[in-house]
């Protein structure tokens, strides 16, 4: 019979080399990725992906929010998400992963904060 922790290793490495292969599909198998491509390591105030530049927030927001009934809360945070994290995914919803900062950006009761 297996021992926990050797279960727990064997879990984790099969985490990791699942993680590894989908960041290689992802860039079509034939690039070489960088360690700050697979490992991100961006803080809150850093784009990793789907960059905006600051005087670019507005007009990527007005896309962002375009389809919600909500349309002056979403500039708002929309805008302070942008300013913070340099970045706005595509398309009007979801599609955070391309953008950590702005996904991981939670209010106090742990929603998101940036839509």
């Amino acid at each position: 019979m297996m021992s926990s922790s050797k279960f727990h290793c064997i879990f984790l490495l099969l985490c990791v080399a699942s993680y590894l292969s989908v960041i290689m599909a992802s860039l079509g198998g034939d690039a070489k990725p960088s360690v700050s491509s697979v490992f991100p390591t961006a803080s809150l105030d850093q784009a990793v992906t789907c960059p905006v530049p600051q005087s670019n927030c507005a007009n990527e927001c007005d896309r962002r929010c375009s389809n919600t009934e909500h349309l002056n809360n979403c500039l708002l945070f929309c805008n302070k998400c942008c300013e913070k994290c340099l970045c706005v995914p595509p398309g009007t919803y979801g599609n955070k992963d391309c953008c950590p900062c702005y996904n991981d950006w939670k209010t106090q009761e742990g929603g998101p904060k940036c839509p």
